[in-house]
């Protein structure tokens, strides 16, 4: 399977991809959603900032999943993996906040990041607001 994960432009998490500062790509749900059970390693995910076009990728090296969370677990992730995922010690706290009532979070360990071609995607069939699409190939959602 192949991933597409949108991204926030205004979290500037992207370009941190890129550079190497953030190895690894958190999500966080209230009910599960993909790709839970739907991404190991090996695969490829690539990432666009909402609005944009696709513009890099990288390979899963690692997953992780946590469920049944509460406030003190989703500060303890946060703890263990928020330099990986390209956050720092002072944000820690800003994203404690957004998350602390979540109750599932995925980590997906990245290698290998690189600039790709953009090209565009298109969505329909995955509903609007998705924010992760798994595919058998990005062939059948990239825009020729």
């Amino acid at each position: 399977m192949q991933h597409l994960a949108i991204m926030k432009k205004s979290w500037g998490l992207l370009p941190r991809i890129l550079k190497g500062e953030k190895t690894m790509e958190s999500r966080w749900y209230k009910n599960k959603r993909l790709p839970w059970d739907k991404i190991k390693k090996g695969e490829i995910v690539y990432f666009k900032n909402s609005g944009e076009e696709v513009t890099a990728k990288a390979e899963v090296f690692k997953v992780l999943q946590f469920s049944n969370l509460n406030p003190k677990k989703v500060k303890q992730i946060l703890d263990k993996y928020g330099e990986k995922d390209g956050l720092g010690k002072e944000e820690i706290n800003k994203y404690y906040r957004l998350f602390r009532d979540k109750n599932y979070c995925l980590l997906v360990f990245l290698k290998s990041p690189r600039k790709i071609k953009p090209f565009e995607i298109n969505k329909r069939g995955f509903g609007l607001m998705s924010a992760w699409i798994t595919v058998e190939h990005i062939s059948k959602i990239k825009v020729s």
